[in-house]
C-alpha cells in the first residue's frame, strides 16, 4: 500500500490559488518517500512541480528544486545623496553584460564554471532594485527613509546544467547518487549569492556610492538535510528564525519580515507574491491593457528599465497576486512577523531590445 504524504497550505479562504497548483501539490505528496508538503500563500503552478512549496522527503528529487539552484534574494543598504530615479535609472550598469577577468570586481574564487554568466540577472522575474523603506517596524535593521538595492537571481546557466545533466538519464526520477548531485548543487547556492552580491557591488559603484554587506541573503530554490530527510524548497525561502524579503512586485511594495516558520511549514516562508497569471495571459491581457510606456512608469512612481517589450507585459504587476494577502497569510499563520516596507524606485530587468 502506497504512502500518500500529508499537505498543508497556509493560505486563508480569501486567498486565491489556482487548482492546477493544489493538484501539483497533491502529486508531489504520492512521490515515493515523501513525509509532508507545505504549500505557501504565493503557491502557483510550475514546470512539474509547484513554486511556492517546501516538501520534506527521504528520496532526494531534483526536479522538485528545479533549474535555478540556489535563487534568492539579498537585501543590501546603499547611501546616497539626492536620488533621482529618472537619473538613477540612466545610470544604472548593464547587467546583461557579464564581468569579465578585466573587471576590478573580479572574484579571488568562483564555485563552478559559466564564467559567462558572471554578474548578470537574468530574465524572467529576476530583477535588481533600487529601494526606500516606507515603514519600518520595531527590531528592523533599516529605518524609514533608508535606500536598500533588493537583488533577486539565482545561478543562471550553472543550475541549468546541474538539473539537465540529471533529467536527460533519470527524468524527473530521484537522484541516483544524492552526495554527487548535492555537492554540484551547494556550489550553484554559492554561486548564486556570489552573483547577487557581485550584482550589487557593480550598481553601487555605478551609482557613486560604497558597496555594502547584505543584511539578508536567502535562498529560495534548494534541497537541504534535516533530521536525516531531504527538504527541497522550489519558490520557497528559509523561515526557521531569519529575515527574509518577500518580493513583490515592480510597481508595489515587498516587505522585509522575521521567519518563524515551524515544522508544519516545512521551516518556510513565501518568497514573494506569487503569479495568478500564466506568462502568455500575462503577454495577452497586458498589451491589451497598457503601452509599454505606461509599464515603464509604475503607480507608485518608479521607473523599470527593460528592454524586452514582451518581458514588460509579462512581469506587469497585475500578473502578481496582492502582496498585502501573502504577508497577512504569513502573519495569521504565525509564519512570519512584518519588519520592514520597502517602495521600488528603479527596477532594473534587461537593457535588452525586442
Amino acid at each position: 500500500m502506497s504512502h500518500r504524504a500529508s499537505v498543508q497550505v497556509f493560505a486563508s479562504s480569501g486567498s486565491w490559488i489556482e487548482s492546477d497548483a493544489l493538484t501539483q501539490l497533491d502529486q508531489v505528496a504520492a512521490l515515493d518517500g515523501m513525509r509532508h508538503v507545505a504549500g505557501m500563500p504565493d503557491l502557483h503552478p510550475g514546470k512539474g512541480a509547484p513554486i511556492g512549496a517546501a516538501m520534506l522527503s527521504s528520496t532526494l528529487y531534483p526536479f522538485l528544486v528545479g533549474s535555478d539552484i540556489g535563487c534568492g534574494i539579498a537585501v543590501f543598504p546603499i547611501r546616497l545623496k539626492r536620488p533621482n530615479p529618472e537619473k538613477i535609472a540612466a545610470r544604472f550598469p548593464d547587467l546583461d553584460r557579464p564581468l569579465t577577468p578585466d573587471d576590478d570586481d573580479w572574484p579571488d574564487e568562483i564555485p563552478g564554471d559559466h564564467l559567462d554568466s558572471l554578474a548578470t540577472v537574468g530574465r524572467g522575474n529576476h530583477f535588481v532594485e533600487l529601494a526606500r523603506v516606507d515603514t519600518a517596524y520595531d527590531n528592523s535593521p533599516v529605518g524609514k527613509g533608508d535606500l536598500v538595492l533588493i537583488v533577486h537571481s539565482g545561478s543562471r546557466g550553472f543550475g541549468e546544467s546541474i538539473l539537465r545533466a540529471h533529467t536527460e538519464v533519470h527524468g524527473a526520477g530521484p537522484a541516483a547518487d544524492p552526495a554527487a548531485y548535492l555537492k554540484a548543487h551547494d556550489h550553484a547556492v554559492r554561486w548564486g549569492s556570489l552573483n547577487r552580491r557581485l550584482m550589487a557591488r557593480r550598481v553601487a559603484r555605478a551609482l557613486g556610492a560604497e558597496p555594502t554587506d547584505p543584511i539578508v541573503d536567502e535562498c529560495h530554490n534548494l534541497v537541504e538535510l534535516r533530521d536525516g530527510l531531504y527538504l527541497h524548497r522550489k519558490g520557497a525561502a528559509r523561515g526557521d528564525g531569519r529575515n527574509v524579503l518577500v518580493a513583490g512586485t515592480r510597481g508595489t511594495a515587498s516587505y522585509l519580515v522575521a521567519a518563524h516558520a515551524g515544522p508544519d511549514a516545512n521551516y518556510s516562508v513565501a518568497h514573494g507574491a506569487g503569479r495568478k497569471m500564466s506568462r502568455s495571459d500575462a503577454l495577452r491581457r497586458n498589451r491589451a491593457k497598457h503601452t509599454v510606456d505606461e509599464l515603464r512608469r509604475t503607480r507608485v512612481g518608479s521607473f523599470v528599465v527593460c528592454g524586452d517589450r514582451q518581458l514588460l507585459f509579462e512581469e506587469a504587476p497585475a500578473a502578481y497576486k496582492r502582496i498585502e494577502q501573502v504577508i497577512g497569510d504569513l502573519t495569521a499563520h504565525e509564519l512570519a512577523t512584518p519588519l520592514a516596507v520597502t517602495v521600488p524606485l528603479v527596477t532594473f530587468k534587461t537593457r535588452g531590445r525586442s
